[in-house]
């Protein structure tokens, strides 16, 4: 069940001034950091293709369900990350396939591949640590291939860098354009 943040802690049976919103600010409030915002990146493209109906699931084989049935891998980078750094970072995704868990079943897949059917690449395109803002969705780019594309043109290979990755030639889009940008994939 989805929580509100109001959610008490409780000691002895009984509700504290310990909120669940005071934990949420202690430990997500740092939006750079790479776990996070790749977390970030995942809600953001949810939100954009309206698949938040079911809460996230840690580590099932693929990351979203559209309510047409699309699955969906959301892949995150940025230049710029929570420590201090000598020159941004150079933007890399993973695309390595895996043994797929199954959360409705508990089970691994039988064969390793990629379980999606469209990959989506986040990229927070700021390199200004001053103005840099996850919440901004205009500092994001989102690039979409069809799972089918990858397999073909990477086969097993376990990460691609944008340079690789544009080469593909993804549909490239900001938020707005994102739900047709996965619908277009997939009707290729």
């Amino acid at each position: 069940m989805k929580k509100t943040g109001e959610e008490r802690f409780l000691l002895r049976n009984t509700e504290t001034d310990m909120r669940l919103l005071e934990f949420w600010q202690w430990n997500q409030s740092d939006l750079l950091s790479n776990a996070l915002r790749g977390t970030l990146a995942e809600f953001i493209v949810a939100k954009a293709v309206t698949a938040t109906n079911k809460m996230r699931i840690e580590w099932d084989a693929f990351d979203l369900v559209t309510p047409a049935g699309i699955k969906i891998e959301v892949k995150s980078a940025a230049y710029l990350q929570s420590w201090q750094q000598a020159k941004n970072s150079t933007i890399s995704f993973g695309i390595a396939p895996a043994k797929g868990w199954e959360a409705s079943t508990n089970t691994y897949a039988a064969e390793i591949k990629r379980s999606a059917d469209v990959y989506v690449f986040c990229l927070l395109n700021e390199k200004d640590r001053s103005v840099v803002n996850p919440l901004n969705l205009d500092q994001w780019e989102f690039f979409v291939l069809s799972t089918e594309q990858i397999n073909q043109e990477k086969g097993n290979q376990k990460t691609i860098g944008l340079n690789s990755l544009l080469k593909m030639k993804p549909v490239r889009t900001g938020f707005l354009g994102l739900a047709e940008a996965v619908q277009e994939v997939v009707m290729k």
